[in-house]
């Protein structure tokens, strides 16, 4: 199974835009681990919005 182009690249746009890594420094990253920066974002930016 191979992962989805699209998915690949929305994931490293979204950890690109908030930590400012490259594409090489996020592609090189095993995909789990990719993921975890994806949800751990994820979690950050909600926590940010609720306390507005």
């Amino acid at each position: 199974m191979t992962y989805a182009t699209d998915r690949l690249h929305e994931e490293i746009a979204y950890v690109a835009y908030h930590f400012h890594w490259s594409w090489e420094e996020i592609l090189d990253m095993e995909h789990p681990d990719r993921q975890r920066f994806v949800a751990e974002i994820a979690r950050i930016n909600t926590r940010m919005s609720e306390s507005r």
